[in-house]
């Protein structure tokens, strides 16, 4: 009991991200900055691969950057990575079942490299036909969700992002904004869900370990104080 009281109790919002951040608002923008600009570092270097296998077509007029990329697809990745990001823990606490799964960094950084890797095969390994290859990397995003989540909000969000985003891709190749080679689903690739659910899983973990440190952050100046 004495052990008990001797323990600083943690404010049930946790405030600053770094010691000379005191607003919670001012907390949650250098988290979405954080997070938007690690979306746009991976979309860069994984649309890379899907340009490179000829994957993703993008008309010439609209290709300007180093990347063969166009221009909106990394900051509409970023500011995607962001709300995702934000929105994992937010939605932790409303449900009142934090993330308590693998929380630490090396974890996160091996969900990332498995994120790759999956869209890496989606790109350079040859299937025998699409029905196999959304199947399989089906199967590895689930394993990533069950390997480095296994929460239900975390399933839940995952699969609400991949209906979004494939809905918005259906609509920007209906009007002309890019291509996908042989599409098999509607207008896209069959396995591109499997790809947006891998990703959402991906981003909210990060979210989730960036929300955790601030936690840290202020429960060790509880305890110096």
């Amino acid at each position: 009991m004495a052990e008990n009281d001797a323990m600083p109790a943690l404010p049930k919002k946790c405030g600053p991200y770094i010691s000379s951040v005191t607003s919670r608002g001012m907390n949650l923008v250098i988290r979405g900055i954080v997070l938007f600009f690690i979306g746009v570092f991976l979309a860069l270097v994984l649309n890379l691969l899907q340009i490179q296998r000829n994957v993703t077509l993008f008309p010439p007029d609209v290709i300007t950057s180093i990347f063969s990329s166009a221009w909106w697809v990394p900051p509409c990745c970023g500011t995607a990575s962001a709300v995702i990001g934000l929105l994992y823990p937010c939605m932790d606490r409303h449900l009142g079942e934090p993330h308590k799964f693998k929380r630490e960094w090396s974890s996160v950084m091996r969900c990332v490299a498995v994120f790759v890797g999956i869209n890496h095969a989606s790109a350079k390994v040859d299937f025998a036909n699409n029905i196999q290859l959304s199947l399989t990397l089906a199967a590895l995003s689930i394993g990533l969700w069950w390997t480095f989540d296994r929460s239900r909000s975390g399933f839940g969000l995952g699969v609400g992002i991949a209906f979004l985003a494939t809905l918005v891709s259906q609509l920007l190749v209906y009007n002309g904004v890019y291509q996908y080679t042989s599409p098999d689903f509607l207008y896209v690739r069959s396995w591109l869900p499997c790809i947006f659910f891998a990703g959402g899983i991906t981003m909210g973990n990060i979210g989730r370990q960036l929300a955790m440190y601030e936690c840290k952050v202020i429960a060790e100046k509880s305890h110096e104080d």
